[in-house]
């Protein structure tokens, strides 16, 4: 039953999600922490800071790690532990599978409609709300609970938007600075 909840749960997050992993945190945190309580605002934010730091995007990565999670949690062994990964993995992405497959058969013939262009203006805006609304939800008190966090999280937006540091100089910066403060 867990396996059918996990992946219907990371399905309706594929399907309804636009703008890439980075707007999908904020479903994934709602419907993995506030509605199902699968995993603690801690332990998501932990996935999200490991997610961020291996290779791929954000939201497929939460994605595996929660989905192996949610399974370790109810005490399975190793071997469901994967399988709940990749039900979560392949659940989150086959939306983006199946729309990506449809707009290649129909883009061409209407990228240059007026309809399509308006959607596409209105989609903008929007993705970036739901980026925004990401980070603000990972701006929780555990994660900012003293001046060097804010700090940090200052020094950081400061070298990646106008020193134009690249990220993984960030993140080595972050994980020396943060071994030096604490």
């Amino acid at each position: 039953m867990i396996f059918a909840e996990l992946f219907i749960t990371f399905f309706v997050i594929g399907m309804f999600t636009i703008g890439g992993g980075y707007a999908m945190l904020s479903l994934i945190q709602n419907e993995v922490v506030t509605v199902h309580g699968w995993i603690s605002d801690g332990t998501f934010t932990d996935i999200v800071a490991i997610s961020q730091m291996t290779p791929g995007p954000i939201g497929i990565n939460s994605a595996t790690y929660i989905g192996y999670e949610v399974i370790a949690n109810s005490g399975a062994p190793e071997f469901l532990c994967i399988l709940g990964s990749f039900t979560a993995t392949f659940a989150v992405v086959l939306p983006s599978f199946i729309i990506v497959l449809a707009l290649c058969k129909v883009y061409d013939r209407w990228k240059d409609h007026y309809m399509f262009k308006g959607i596409m203006s209105g989609l903008k805006p929007a993705v970036l709300g739901l980026i925004g609304t990401a980070a603000l939800s990972l701006a929780t008190p555990e994660n900012f609970i003293d001046w060097k966090s804010f700090l940090l999280c200052f020094l950081a937006f400061i070298a990646l938007y106008f020193k134009k540091i690249g990220p993984f100089s960030a993140i080595g910066l972050g994980a020396l600075a943060g071994l030096l403060l604490y």
